[in-house]
């Protein structure tokens, strides 16, 4: 059975390395799966779920390890667009855009999770990098959009 680029980014969502493993990169699979399960486990990032989505934010921000779980956002989208990308996804040269920019936004809604309100609730060091990381997404989309747009123009 043929699996697409998309059903790729869905295993890597579930577990960065699952989708290099679909596509018989088994090294580089396996140096994602660690690399996820290290930050995880330093970062404290299982406990941190479980008080996050009980809505104890204050208890999530004292169990995270900001230093540890820094590097995720990176790792994480990075093995997303990698397993993309392999796959034969991404045949627009600008396609790994999005995942740039999840990254980069994921980071900085990371950075301001401990003390960023929205609607006057903190969202914590869980969802509010989730929330950025939409946002990154759809800004490389249109980044994509708009360098597609002025290629068709006429200078």
């Amino acid at each position: 059975m043929k699996q697409t680029p998309l059903e790729k980014i869905f295993w890597s969502i579930a577990l960065p390395g699952f989708g290099q493993l679909l596509n018989g990169k088994i090294v580089k699979g396996l140096i994602f799966i660690t690399a996820e399960f290290i930050i995880n486990v330093k970062a404290n990032l299982n406990q941190v779920i479980i008080y996050s989505f009980h809505g104890d934010m204050q208890m999530a921000i004292a169990e995270t390890n900001y230093l540890w779980l820094m590097f995720y956002p990176c790792v994480y989208m990075f093995a997303i667009w990698d397993a993309y990308r392999d796959a034969g996804g991404g045949r627009n040269p600008y396609s790994f855009l999005p995942f740039v920019f999840s990254a980069y936004f994921g980071t900085v809604g990371l950075i301001y999770s401990s003390n960023l309100r929205i609607l006057g609730l903190l969202i914590g060091p869980v969802f509010l990098p989730i929330i950025f990381f939409v946002i990154g997404a759809c800004i490389g989309l249109a980044i994509i959009a708009i360098i597609q747009h002025m290629k068709k123009s006429p200078s």
